[in-house]
This record gives C-alpha cells, structure tokens and sequence, in this order.
C-alpha cells in the first residue's frame, strides 16, 4: 500500500494516534528523534528491511532505530532465542550465564577491551565510561569533539548545539549547556575541541594536562554528518593521553557496526576505554562500557566499596543477553563486506542522481553508513555543518517525498543499512529517491 496524499494525511490513523498521544506525553512521544512535522508513522510490524504503519503502507527501513537494528526486523535466530528466554525468565536479581557468554564474545572481538560490564543504553555506556576515567585517574574533566553527540548526560552534551552567537573562538571553543538548567559548574569540567584541528586540541588538552581525565572521542560521528576523524587527529589524541595519564574513551554505540572488531579495528588506535550499545543488544535496549582489566578494575570491589559503583535493575536483563548473543553470533565478516558493498552502491548512486538531476548536494559516509546533506561544502566540521547554507527545506521535502515513496530514512538525511538488504533493495532505493528529488523540487513547502 502507498502512502496517502499530502491532502489525506489527516485522515490517517497515525495521525489519530499522534492526536492521542499528545493528550499524556508532552510532544506526543519519548524520543525527539522520532518525531517529524506534521506527525510521524506509527508502526506497527516489521520483518526484514521493511516496516509497516498502522495505515497498512509499507517502507523500506533506513533507520533500522537509529542503527541499533543491524539484522533488520525481527531476524529469526534473535526472536528465537528471546521466546526461548521469556519461557525460561525474564528478570532476576541473580547473574545468568548468558551474560557471560555475550560478554565473552565482546571481549574476544575487541582487543582493546580485557572485561566488560553491561547497562541499557548508549547513553549509560558513556556515562560510566566518564566515570571510569574520573575514578582511575582521580581527576574530573573530559575533552569533547565540538557537535558530536554523546547521549542525554550532562558532560556529553555540552557543545552539542552551540550557535555562531555562542560558540566562542574557533580555537578556544566555549562549553555551551544543551539544556536550560545544566549547572555552570559541569562547563567548567568539559573542554570542547575542534574535530581534525590538530594543533589547536593539542593546545587545549595540554592546558589542562593536570586536571584532564579523558578524551571522548566517536570514530564517525552522527551528528557531524559522518565526519571521520582524521588518522593525525586520533594519533595526536592518543599520544597526549598517553602522555598526560589521561583515558581515550572511544563511543562505538554508533561505531562498531563498521566492522567486525567496530571502528577501531580498523583505525589502528587502541582506546583506553570503549563505550557500546545498539546493535550489541539484538534489538533490545542494551549499554556496556569496556576497557583494559586495569582500567577495569574501579568497578571491583575487593572487599570493600568500589571506586566506582555501578547498578540497574536491568544490567544484563537475560532477554537482552540472549537477543544479543544470538545477533552477535550472526554477524560475520562476510556481512560486513556485503554491507560495505552495498553503502558504496547507495552513495555512489545518490551522488550520480543529484549529479544527473542537478542538485547540489555532498554524500559520505563509511560501510553501512551513508550521509546525505543539500549543501556544495564538504562541512568537514561542526562549524561548517552549521554555517555551510545547507537547504533544510528541501531536505524536509525530500524526506516527505520519500516517505511517500515507501523509504523510511532519518529526518537529518542518514540512511543506514541492514543484513537483509542485497543489491535490488539498493537499486529500488536509488529509483525512489530520484522520484523523491524530483518531486520535491517541484513542491514549495
């Protein structure tokens, strides 16, 4: 079924669910990154690359819930080993063996990483990964990537939405609060960076080489439109770590669906600690944060209270072990190669379309990541994405097209791909997305 006419989207029964919703949740949801003008779909089941809205109409999924989904929809080995789960316990306040097991895995997939323990989400992952850095240095602040996003904790989000009227010097960039309330004295323990300016982070972590007790750090981040970190900024990032004592955090919650090993099994870079999530938890909410056993080791107690205490009710939930062992133990390195195969296939694709229909336009992006920005700048930083004049209306317009069209991507233009996707997915995706140009730039609002 296609999806209904601009003119019909009011009679739709999303839009019914969002008039609901709206009534007992302030904006009508739980996420702002779901939530798009003038109501988003709501779904109602999925099974492969594909999901379905109330309204019966299907797409394909680009989002895969913002790439936590790397088998796509309900991949049989994952629903299996969940229903066996639920039959046999859902939560315990007891330790189970699936937990080991999906640690274990991590721990021999990632070389930089001795132990692990586990949390919920991407957002705890980082924030104990902080934490761990303050606990085995004894220090307390933290160096960011100017825009990078880092989860919902208040170091992580400093600078994540800085303006030209706030932002301070390019070289001396200031900590500015995401949220109204965010105390004056958490900007003082974070120290904001430029991504690839490599003298001037050099300067400012060295201004602050007694007090600093980590660099956080995405090998590819989201919100920088898949900006990578050049290899002179990360070598530069680890010897001045290394040198001060400090921690290098890797975030791979996004990262590690790049490779077999995550991002930095290919980067040539071992991080102190690493901060994961998404697609290790099979679809479930899931969080871990991993490390050398030394750095570990401020989680343990050894008799008496550890320097670091860590608890959550659903820490290591079986369900979550289970889903995520079982998605862990499909993915190979042959579903790496064909995802690469497959993200080099939609970007060159895009960039030929907008090349042929004369759009201006930049396509980036690593494996199974792709960026799709309406702009001629390359905006390698933070700065540049905000200043470069980007059409943010004729995004909006592409991604109402292509909703109509039957694909599903991120309002921000970031198309992410999932196992059961093979080439004709790809090809009847680049199909899609010229109707979609094409049929937005013939609309004014």
């Amino acid at each position: 079924m296609s999806a209904p006419p601009p003119e019909h989207l009011a009679e739709s029964r999303s839009a019914a669910l969002f008039a609901r919703a709206q009534k007992v949740m302030p904006g009508g949801n739980s996420r702002i990154t779901i939530f798009f003008p003038p109501f988003p779909p709501y779904a109602v089941r999925g099974s492969g690359c594909r999901i379905t809205d109330v309204d019966g109409v299907e797409r394909i999924d680009f989002v895969n819930n913002y790439s936590s989904l790397i088998h796509g929809h309900c991949p049989p080995s994952v629903v299996s080993a969940v229903q066996h789960q639920v039959e046999q316990l859902f939560a315990v306040g007891l330790p189970t063996e699936a937990e080991i097991e999906l640690a274990e895995l991590l721990c021999a997939r990632i070389g930089s990483v001795d132990q692990i323990r586990f949390a919920n989400s991407g957002t705890e992952a980082v924030m104990f990964a902080i934490k761990a850095a303050r606990a085995f240095t004894g220090r307390t602040k933290i160096a960011k990537i100017e825009g990078a996003f880092h989860g919902s904790y208040d170091p992580s989000e400093i600078s994540l939405a800085s303006e030209p009227g706030n932002w301070g010097p390019v070289d001396r960039p200031a900590s500015v609060p995401l949220c109204h309330g965010t105390p004056v004295s958490m900007l003082e323990e974070v120290i904001v960076i430029p991504q690839n300016d490599v003298e001037t982070a050099r300067r400012r972590l060295r201004e602050h080489v007694d007090s600093l007790a980590g660099v956080l750090i995405d090998p590819l981040p989201s919100r920088l439109c898949y900006a990578a970190p050049s290899p002179e900024f990360l070598t530069m990032l680890r010897e001045e770590t290394q040198q001060s004592g400090a921690l290098l955090i890797f975030d791979e919650v996004y990262s590690f669906r790049l490779g077999y090993g995550g991002a930095q099994g290919d980067l040539g870079i071992t991080p102190d600690i690493t901060a994961l999530g998404k697609i290790i938890g099979g679809g479930l909410p899931v969080g871990a944060v991993g490390g050398s056993a030394e750095v570990m080791a401020v989680f343990t107690s050894d008799g008496g209270t550890p320097r670091l205490v860590h608890g959550g009710t659903y820490n290591a939930n079986p369900v979550t072990m289970s889903a995520g062992l079982a998605a862990m133990r499909m993915l190979t390195p042959a579903n790496f190669e064909q995802l690469n195969k497959l993200g080099i296939r939609l970007r060159e694709g895009m960039r030929e379309v907008l090349s042929r229909l004369d759009v201006p336009g930049t396509v980036r992006g690593q494996g199974s990541l792709t960026s799709l920005r309406f702009s001629t700048s390359t905006a390698d930083t933070y700065r540049d994405i905000v200043t470069d004049g980007a059409d943010m209306h004729l995004a909006d317009r592409i991604h109402r097209a292509l909703l109509e069209n039957g694909v599903l991507c991120t309002q921000t233009m970031l198309f992410i791909l999932s196992t059961p996707m093979d080439e004709a997915i790809i090809d009847d995706t680049l199909d899609r997305f010229e109707m979609a140009v094409r049929t937005a730039r013939e609309r004014t609002s």
